[in-house]
């Protein structure tokens, strides 16, 4: 009995730091969003990493955006040193302006780092990704975009921002020449722009989620600051 009252305690615990780490904002903007905010000793200002997800995960329900991406990588145990901020879109297609509101809420009430602010979207949410940053490059340090793709008439302002873009080569959902024809259409603009194309051979439309579980993207991400805004 007592071991049992001790294991019932240790939960208990657990879920309750979960919840601390992990809650959601609603009725504050355009978009619910849950965040994560690290436990942060020091008045260090903290980045910020907003997630965009994919059609599949719009609705009403918040817990749907958990079920992919950077919010799936947390609860399996990735550690992430910044203010994760992953928004629902009810339907159709994502808003650069909502978005901004997203950020700017989370600037305005939490102690953050404008010079790094990354963005990174999968599918629908690549696309969103890609809106965002061509209509507000001032506002971001990096993006990561897969599976997707972006308006060419955005890629002079893309081109501002760094960018990685991945795409599987069997993905028969959202093909590949849509970032293909992006990252052209940046590199027409500026061949000297930071934007990398990387094809993930064999990946489908859902197996590049991988991505999120991996190191790569995030010490890519966190490696750029912004210098001027």
């Amino acid at each position: 009995m007592r071991k049992f009252l001790v294991i019932f305690i240790l939960f208990l615990l657990s879920f309750q730091q979960q919840e601390e780490k992990l809650h959601t904002i609603i009725g504050k903007t355009n978009y619910p969003f849950w965040i994560q905010v690290p436990k942060n000793e020091s008045t260090e200002k903290l980045p910020i990493l907003l997630f965009l997800h994919g059609k599949s995960l719009s609705g009403t329900d918040l817990h749907r955006v958990k079920r992919y991406g950077v919010l799936r990588a947390i609860e399996k145990g990735r550690k992430i040193n910044a203010i994760v901020v992953a928004p629902q879109l009810a339907n159709g297609s994502w808003n650069p302006d909502s978005v901004l509101e997203v950020l700017d809420y989370v600037q305005k009430n939490y102690n953050t780092d404008k010079q790094r602010v990354y963005v990174c979207g999968m599918s629908l949410g690549s696309y969103g990704t890609m809106h965002f940053v061509g209509k507000y490059p001032d506002r971001v340090t990096a993006a990561v975009s897969i599976c997707g793709g972006g308006n060419v008439a955005d890629a002079c302002s893309l081109s501002k921002v760094p960018i990685w873009i991945y795409h599987g080569d069997k993905d028969f959902v959202v093909h590949m020449r849509e970032s293909k024809k992006i990252y052209e259409a940046i590199k027409k603009c500026n061949k000297d722009s930071e934007v990398t194309f990387t094809v993930i051979h064999g990946g489908n439309h859902a197996n590049v989620e991988k991505i999120f579980h991996q190191d790569t993207i995030y010490n890519w991400l966190f490696s750029h600051k912004k210098e001027v805004f």
